[in-house]
């Protein structure tokens, strides 16, 4: 969450959560309280200025290939590591992956959010029906790495995703693909662009990838529509001068088929999980802070105001007929007292939290009930934690003897895919 953090600390300089030697001072338990879940709200949106979604999409598909996810599933070009053992710090492990070494020392592409086939479907294989067990991988570029405030990179070529093979667990492959919102070039001519977001938690239901945007709300991308496009061109992305379309050298582009924007008080949407316990399903989103206060003044927030800035938990219930969001008003909100939430995941009234604690110290997956005073530690996860998603032991088609939560780690060196056991064992 490196992009977000820098932002949030350069207005906390003086904040009297430092202690005298500088450094952050971290409740020993996360207090929590449940709040009106009828002040937070969004609002579908099925267009951008340039038009409707599914009109820029399908002028699109009349110039490109159209594909789906599992022809890029079925098309890796790159191989992962399986992990036998528990990676760095991390406790209570089950399973994982490392990336190859050029995405292990990248210093502009940084891993984010995580959600695997097993939030896509119940028995969690892709598609329905199918057999593929996948882990998604969302990452940001980052135009200046070493934080100095002078851009390495002068391009920012937005965000990307990853699409993990994981069916032959000893033998991980993966591909990555770009994201891109589709758009009409001043000639009216269909096109895409880079998406300049941050893309810190992820989620997968059914055919809909859900990517959290932090100031706005959340963007939705289908995964039975991808795009092939030329690969000789890595400095560019959409339609270029020589007539052909290009997505900063990758193969296959994602474009962007809806949105829900924040309509209600202030929410900071860092991170998001699926709840598949709940009835109906649901998706939780929760906020990321340095000191335990959120911040709503580092950016543009879309809403009607800040409300309590203390962090929170906040739940919109799924319809699984469409995958999409079933009512606009949040059911479920809570505060939690509880600083640097990277990652939620949610069972009913059971929550889930990724925290990290910077580039040289473990972070922890904490777990609280709504309404509770306090929360506990479940087990350490790695340096630099970020998102999480839940795999039931009851996906049938990627079995676990117990449940498992997933994880990753951000840090150029130390970037894990890994699951730990839901209960710490």
């Amino acid at each position: 969450m490196a992009m977000s953090r820098r932002t949030i600390l350069k207005g906390l300089t003086a904040g009297p959560f430092v202690a005298a030697a500088g450094s952050l001072l971290a409740p020993t338990v996360a207090e929590a309280a449940t709040i009106d879940a009828g002040q937070f709200s969004l609002t579908s949106r099925a267009s951008n200025s340039y038009g409707a979604f599914a009109d820029l999409t399908a002028g699109l598909a009349t110039r490109l290939t159209k594909v789906d996810a599992t022809t890029v599933i079925a098309d890796t070009n790159r191989s992962a590591t399986h992990l036998t053992s528990a990676p760095g710090t991390v406790e209570a492990f089950a399973t994982g992956f490392a990336w190859n070494s050029g995405d292990q020392a990248v210093d502009y592409w940084i891993p984010q959010g995580v959600t695997t086939s097993a939030d896509a479907y119940g028995n969690g294989v892709y598609p329905a029906g199918g057999t593929s067990r996948v882990v998604l991988v969302s990452w940001y570029f980052e135009t200046d790495p070493d934080d100095d405030g002078v851009d390495e990179y002068a391009l920012d070529k937005g965000l990307r995703l990853s699409f993990v093979d994981c069916t032959t667990a000893g033998t991980p492959t993966y591909r990555h693909v770009l994201l891109v919102e589709p758009v009409r070039t001043s000639t009216g001519e269909y096109s895409f662009n880079p998406i300049h977001k941050h893309a810190g938690g992820i989620m997968w239901y059914g055919n809909l990838l859900y990517v959290v945007d932090t100031y706005k709300g959340l963007r939705v991308f289908d995964l039975d529509t991808l795009f092939e496009v030329a690969t000789a061109q890595t400095e560019v992305c959409g339609l270029h001068t020589d007539g052909s379309y290009y997505g900063y050298g990758y193969q296959y582009v994602l474009p962007q088929s809806h949105a829900y924007d924040n309509a209600g008080k202030y929410l900071r949407y860092t991170t998001i999980g699926l709840d598949r316990a709940s009835t109906p399903d649901s998706l939780v989103v929760s906020e990321y802070s340095l000191s335990g206060t959120v911040d709503y003044t580092d950016g543009t927030f879309n809403g009607t105001g800040p409300g309590t800035t203390t962090p929170k938990v906040v739940r919109w219930n799924l319809d699984y007929t469409n995958r999409q969001i079933s009512s606009p008003t949040a059911s479920e909100a809570v505060t939690v007292a509880q600083q640097k939430i990277q990652g939620v995941v949610s069972r009913n009234s059971t929550h889930y939290l990724a925290t990290s604690a910077g580039p040289s110290t473990k972070g922890a997956l904490r777990t609280f009930t709504s309404g509770a005073s306090t929360a506990t530690t479940v087990c350490d996860l790695a340096v630099g934690c970020e998102d999480l998603s839940y795999h039931s032991s009851d996906a049938s088609g990627w079995a676990y003897s117990e449940s498992v939560i997933w994880n990753l780690s951000e840090y150029a060196g130390k970037r894990y895919v890994y699951a730990v056991h839901a209960d710490g064992s």
